[in-house]
């Protein structure tokens, strides 16, 4: 099969921060018989992003609890000419998946804040966007950004969530899960994917854990009345961004609590 033969409509794309849970929804995706991913790429966590040289990716823009800080990091449709990208982004891609499937799903972490690129570029594809409590994000991200306090961490997740909430008016097949929904209601949750993406046959929840989560909030429990510099710490986060995260349907203070919005699909 030619590659300008593949329709842009097969590509399913997730994206996510780091240890937002894209591998293990990527995964799920990839378990089922209709939908094609990467597996043995030789690329960290078989991600697209590092397979491909048509945009650099997160690394190159500082990583993890970084990335979306670098404004050449939100990439959109005015990056250079759409049919090029698709050829390229194409002929680095096809090798590792299964062709005869009907679906060919790619994930990414900074696929998040890259909607209106991917959607330029492959246009009618579907674009899946897991979110996870942004304290949990950042409590999880930081033994890869060390340096970094845990205050500019949660604000990393709002300057990515922010980019993707405005650019979610540009996109035409859109689907917001919440990494909590996912764990706490899988059936639900991927029939809901599934209905997305139109699948007919359920998408299996083997690989959901429910247990990931909880040294994280121990550890954010222990800092309400830990040493002074972690209860200042976590007053600051609680007070700069409890009203931001409402918007998302995330009570800050309390990361355990399930969130008030339901999965969206435009």
């Amino acid at each position: 099969m030619g590659l300008a033969t593949i329709d842009p409509t097969r590509l399913v794309f997730i994206g996510g921060l780091h240890r937002s849970g894209t591998t293990a929804l990527g995964r799920i995706l990839a378990d089922h018989p209709a939908i094609s991913g990467f597996e043995g790429t030789g690329a960290k966590e078989d991600e697209g992003q590092h397979l491909q040289q048509s945009y650099l990716p997160a690394a190159a823009h500082g990583g993890p609890g970084r990335f979306a800080r670098r404004r050449r990091a939100h990439l959109t449709e005015d990056l250079g000419d759409p049919a090029l990208a698709r050829e390229s982004l194409l002929e680095a891609w096809t090798p590792h998946w299964d062709l005869s499937r009907p679906l060919l799903v790619e994930k990414s972490p900074p696929n998040l804040i890259m909607g209106r690129y991917l959607q330029a570029v492959f246009p009618g594809c579907s674009l899946i966007m897991i979110l996870r409590h942004p304290v949990v994000v950042a409590l999880s991200t930081k033994k890869w950004a060390k340096r970094q306090s845990l205050e500019r961490l949660v604000e990393h997740w709002f300057i990515a969530h922010d980019i993707l909430r405005a650019d979610s008016e540009h996109l035409d097949r859109l689907h917001l899960v919440h990494y909590e929904h996912l764990i706490d209601q899988p059936d639900q949750t991927l029939r809901t994917i599934a209905e997305f993406i139109g699948v007919d046959t359920p998408l299996a929840a083997d690989r959901v854990q429910s247990t990931r989560s909880d040294s994280y909030l121990d550890r954010w429990r222990d800092m309400a009345d830990g040493s002074p510099l972690d209860r200042l710490a976590y007053r600051r986060i609680i007070a700069r961004f409890g009203e931001r995260a409402a918007a998302f349907g995330y009570d800050i203070e309390h990361p355990d609590k399930p969130p008030a919005l339901t999965n969206r699909t435009r």
